[in-house]
This record gives structure tokens, C-alpha cells and sequence, in this order.
């Protein structure tokens, strides 16, 4: 059974793309399907697991191996779960610690800089008027904007820590809104 755990999980794992949300139908109808858990049981580990810090698909499947098999089952699970990743990025990072000095990689990332700056600009962008029926000016949006500038300027000027930032930023934000 334990094997079975490894197994079932790692080609999850394997498959998992789209995150974890994207993995749990092929969860249930692995765990289902084998009579590991009832829908109830699995629908209770997938609430536990959405409330437990770290990734969904991970969590459910340290609960499903727990429920099953005890704390044998729960570490089988997991690495089943996480492996495949952890193959992929090691054997990623081996080959970009090969080539970083390459000079097409060095431009290569260096020119991708400025589109992963305007793909955050513009969701910060896309997310700051969302609700909103019109882009435009408003009060929210003035105080949302003089947050942000006072972080920058402070962040720079002052060298604050990000973490100050965020709780002053928070702590404005509710005084302001």
C-alpha cells in the first residue's frame, strides 16, 4: 500500500500543472477510484489542506497517506507528491548553472526584466481598479497611490524594512478606508 501511495502521487505529482487547484479532480479520482477514501473523507482533506499553510495538492496528499497508512503513509505521499519537482528544478538549476556565463543567456535575462516589470505593473494596475466600472480617479484610488509612493520614498530614502512597510501600509490602508 505504501508503495502504491508513491506511486499514485508521483504521477500526480508528475502531471501537476496549473497548481494545485488544477490537480485535485485527478486526486479524487485516483482516491475514489481505489477506495481509499470516501468523497466525504477526501472532501474533508481538501478543506483541511486549503486551511493548512503551504501548496494544496501537497497537504492533501500528506492527509490522504495519513488517513490511509499512519505517518508512513502520509511521508510516502508527500514525496511522491513533491518529487518530480524537485528533479525538475535540480536538473534545471544544474543546466542555467552551466550556461549563466553564456552571453545569449546574460541578454536573454537581462531582457526580460523590463516585461516581468510591466507584467507586475500591470496587474498591480489591473488589480487596483478591479470593481472599479470605469478607470478613472477616485478617492481610493489617490490614497491607494500616496500609500504606495510614501513606501517607495520611505523604502529608498530610509532603507526601512519591506516588512515595516507592509505593516504601515496595511495600517493606512484601514485608516483610510
Amino acid at each position: 500500500m505504501l508503495w502504491e501511495l508513491l506511486f499514485t502521487f508521483l504521477i500526480i505529482g508528475l502531471v501537476s500543472f496549473g497548481g494545485g487547484y488544477a490537480v485535485i479532480p485527478l486526486i479524487q479520482y485516483e482516491v475514489t477510484e481505489k477506495g481509499w477514501l470516501t468523497t466525504e473523507q477526501l472532501q474533508e482533506a481538501i478543506t483541511l489542506a486549503g486551511m493548512a499553510p503551504g501548496p494544496i495538492a501537497t497537504n492533501t496528499a500528506t492527509l490522504i497517506g495519513y488517513q490511509t497508512k499512519g505517518t508512513l503513509g502520509a511521508i510516502f505521499s508527500t514525496l511522491g507528491m513533491v518529487l518530480p519537482s524537485l528533479v525538475i528544478i535540480i536538473a534545471l538549476a544544474a543546466f542555467f548553472y552551466r550556461v549563466q556565463h553564456n552571453r545569449w543567456v546574460k541578454s536573454s535575462f537581462y531582457g526580460l526584466r523590463p516585461i516581468i516589470a510591466g507584467l507586475i505593473f500591470y496587474a498591480a494596475i489591473h488589480f487596483g481598479f478591479m470593481g472599479q466600472h470605469q478607470m478613472g480617479f477616485s478617492w481610493f484610488t489617490i490614497g491607494t497611490l500616496v500609500i504606495c509612493g510614501a513606501s517607495l520614498f520611505l523604502l529608498f530614502k530610509y532603507k526601512l524594512h519591506p516588512l515595516l512597510l507592509i505593516l504601515v501600509g496595511a495600517a493606512a490602508g484601514i485608516v483610510l478606508f
